[in-house]
């Protein structure tokens, strides 16, 4: 993908972030879990490299499920309960950053969609851009 220059942080201004780098992919997931993250709908997101992601105000507070044996990490406000992002035991290396928190939210363009066997019917694919039931499988090398 592209080298970016991403800025964001929460709904009530208590968390900033700043990332510039490669972007490793972009795509927006209908997984059940997410859906529950979102309040219903598709979780549109950048996959960031970890250390070029850096919270320059604030410190956000975490949750991980307790009963999953790899359970996601997930980043929020504390003050005003914005999700802003998470770490995935499948990507340890990365940051997986909520669109909706930028900037410049506008700026997202979805690589594919992801786990569309979990859509509900209210939700939308983007024209012109690979879904894929479950997770894609890299190619073989």
């Amino acid at each position: 993908m592209e080298c970016m220059n991403i800025k964001g942080g929460c709904y009530c201004g208590a968390i900033r972030y700043e990332f510039e780098g490669d972007v490793t992919a972009s795509f927006q997931c209908h997984c059940r879990e997410c859906q529950y993250i979102t309040g219903g709908h598709a979780n549109p997101v950048y996959v960031l490299p970890q250390d070029k992601f850096t919270f320059v105000k604030g410190s956000p507070a975490t949750f991980s499920r307790t009963d999953l044996t790899e359970p996601v990490k997930r980043f929020f406000c504390a003050d005003c309960g914005t999700p802003l992002g998470s770490i995935s035991p499948k990507r340890p290396e990365a940051f997986i950053l909520k669109v909706g928190t930028t900037d410049e939210p506008k700026k997202w363009t979805p690589q594919f969609a992801l786990f569309t066997c979990d859509m509900q019917p209210f939700q939308n694919l983007p024209d012109n851009v690979p879904s894929f039931e479950k997770r894609p499988q890299p190619p073989s090398q």
